[in-house]
């Protein structure tokens, strides 16, 4: 890793649109949108977005890899504006076997130059 990573896993450039639903304190949702991913990881996502989330807030993404649709629980962990847009890193806190399964292969196939 470089002086400035801090990441411990792998990261892997993917441009994928995705669905996410913003929950409340109580879980009620609060903004539903569309973005479109920047890199991926087994542990979390940067995505793009035309409005600014907040850090801390909790959602649900929904994603295509592998022609399977997934949905992924995550807390947002850090916000930074980008020309037009904003980027937004998720940290993964929920995802069922099915999910992991895919994104492990996903993240294997560009670890082998499979995309």
């Amino acid at each position: 890793m470089s002086r400035g990573e801090r990441r411990k896993s792998f990261r892997t450039e993917s441009l994928n649109l995705l669905d996410y639903s913003v929950s409340g304190q109580n879980g009620e949702l609060v903004d539903r949108g569309m973005g479109r991913t920047l890199n991926i990881s087994e542990k979390g996502i940067l995505f793009e977005t035309h409005i600014p989330l907040q850090r801390g807030q909790i959602l649900m993404i929904t994603i295509e890899l592998e022609e399977e649709l997934l949905e992924i629980g995550g807390r947002i962990i850090h916000v930074e504006p980008s020309l037009e847009n904003f980027h937004s890193g998720v940290e993964f806190l929920q995802m069922d076997a099915k999910g992991e399964r895919v994104l492990k292969n996903y993240l294997a196939a560009f670890k082998k130059g499979g995309f």
